[in-house]
This record gives C-alpha cells, structure tokens and sequence, in this order.
C-alpha cells in the first residue's frame, strides 16, 4: 500500500530556496502522476506543479504563479518527488501536500496524498 510522507520545509527569507521532498513506501509506481499543492490560510488549495506520466510521455506544467522558480522532479530508484523552490517569495506561504495516481475516481481527484509540510517565507 502507498504512502506518502513530505520533508523538507522550514522558514526562510524572501528570495531564499528550499527542495521538499515526498518519499513513497509501498509500490509508487513510475507510472504515476505525482503532483505538488499547496493550502494557505485564506486561499483556494493551488496545484503547483504537476508531473505527467503517460504511456508515450512525461511532462511537467507549472502554475503561473510559481513557473521559472519552481521544479518538480523525481527519482525513481528512491520513490522520491522533490519540488525544488528558489525565489520564495512571502505569497509561497502554505502547507505543501504531495499527491500521486491522478483519476477522478478518488477525493480530490488523486489517489495518493501526503501529510503536509509547512514552508514559511518571511519578507
């Protein structure tokens, strides 16, 4: 059975970096999609970044408000997603959630979700 377990924030500066991680246990299989969220007090939970799996492709596809700052990525061989975030800004403030096995069958729209970690960016 797959879970879903987020590290990695913390607080920092404006215009600082962090890598969250979301490491899978169980069967995370490669031909998932995986996704980051992320829910701040006050505002509509936002997709991120999406990774894209299909039988003839893998995209990646950012949301306006984090695209050219933010990178998904994964490694296989550790059933890892990471979200590389460079740039933060203080409106990047929110628990960020990973999710994974995309379908409209399951609450949310994904099978699979993480915990939540918290990142804070102070100005």
């Amino acid at each position: 059975q797959v879970q879903l377990v987020e590290s990695g924030g913390g607080s920092v500066q404006s215009g600082g970096s962090l890598t969250l991680s979301c490491l899978g246990s169980g069967d995370l299989a490669s031909t998932y999609d995986m996704a980051w969220f992320r829910q701040a007090p006050g505002r509509e939970r936002e997709r991120v970044a999406l990774l894209d799996v299909t039988t003839t492709t893998t995209t990646t596809k950012y949301a306006d408000s984090v695209k050219g700052r933010f990178t998904i990525g994964r490694d296989n061989a550790k059933n890892t997603l990471y979200l590389q975030m460079n740039s933060l800004k203080p409106e990047d403030t929110a628990i960020y959630v990973c999710a994974a096995y995309r379908s409209p069958a399951f609450s949310g729209g994904w099978r699979y979700w993480g915990q939540g970690t918290q990142v804070t960016v102070s100005s």
